[in-house]
Parts: C-alpha cells; sequence; structure tokens
C-alpha cells in the first residue's frame, strides 16, 4: 500500500490537493527518462548546426507531449522548456570556443560591446553562461520560437484547446 500521489501508472501520477481536488501529472520517472533521451541528442549535437539539433529534438518532444498531453499539473512543462533552451544556449557556447569567437557573436547577437566582452571572459563554465542574464539577452525564447523549437507549455495549451 501507499498513498495516490507516490504511485505511477503508465507514466502519470496523481496529486491531490484539498483546494484544487485530484488532478493528473507527469511521474518524476518519465521526466528523468526524458532527459536522459534528450541528453543523448545534445551529446551528438556538439558539432552539429543548431537547427539540426532542434530538428531532431522536435519529434522527441512533440511525441512525449502527444503521450501526456492529458495531464493538469503544467509547471513541469515551463521547467523543461527552460532546461531545454539552457541545454542549447550552452551547446552554441561551446560551439563559440574562444573568447574573441563569444564577444563577436555575443555583440552581433545585439548585446552592447562592453558587456559582450565581460561576459566572453569572464571565467565561468559553458552552464553557468548558458544560463546567465546576457544569453538570456541575446537567446530569449522567442528566438527559438523562430528556430522552429517546439515549447512544451504552446503545445500543451494548442491540444488543450483542440479536445
Amino acid at each position: 500500500m501507499a498513498r495516490p500521489s507516490k504511485r505511477v501508472f503508465l507514466g502519470y501520477s496523481v496529486h491531490s490537493s484539498r483546494s484544487r481536488g485530484v488532478r493528473l501529472k507527469v511521474s518524476a520517472k518519465a521526466v528523468e527518462r526524458l532527459r536522459g533521451n534528450l541528453k543523448a541528442v545534445f551529446r551528438r549535437g556538439r558539432g552539429r548546426h543548431l537547427l539540426k539539433v532542434i530538428k531532431e529534438l522536435n519529434p522527441i518532444l512533440r511525441g512525449w507531449l502527444n503521450y501526456y498531453r492529458h495531464i493538469e499539473i503544467t509547471g513541469i512543462l515551463r521547467e523543461l522548456d527552460g532546461w531545454l533552451r539552457r541545454h542549447l544556449r550552452k551547446i552554441l557556447w561551446r560551439q563559440w570556443k574562444r573568447v574573441f569567437t563569444r564577444a563577436k557573436m555575443l555583440m552581433r547577437l545585439g548585446l552592447e560591446e562592453a558587456r559582450a566582452w565581460i561576459s566572453a571572459t569572464n571565467g565561468r563554465g559553458s552552464w553557468w553562461n548558458a544560463g546567465a542574464s546576457h544569453m538570456n539577452q541575446v537567446l530569449p525564447k522567442r528566438r527559438f520560437d523562430r528556430l522552429g523549437l517546439i515549447s512544451l507549455v504552446d503545445l500543451y495549451r494548442r491540444l488543450r484547446s483542440t479536445t
């Protein structure tokens, strides 16, 4: 015997609260499995163009969300969206490799020169820089939308509005 929130059935879990009642959510194990599959794609994407990586990610994300379209707790979707974009920013940061290239690309994407040089020479790792404000400013969500990356939250809203 276990609480319903601790049980998993077909990748779904149940969350109950006094104010909202019983709602479906994605189990933690299913989220970790998705992250593992996506990490394999990110690992393969280190030397490739970002559009090719996005093209490989989209069917995986679309299929995963179609399976979990009945969830009612969407916080995990926002979290996964941010995690995905941060990984893509990390890939770009690593591809830029040198300080001069990083500064040049940040300026090309719209960052002022002084801030671009400070950001390019900060000595921090790629994961830290991928989450830093300078990368969020030059590579916001709308830029990834233009590149064709599926947003899980937006796709979820479209799926829910059609059913």
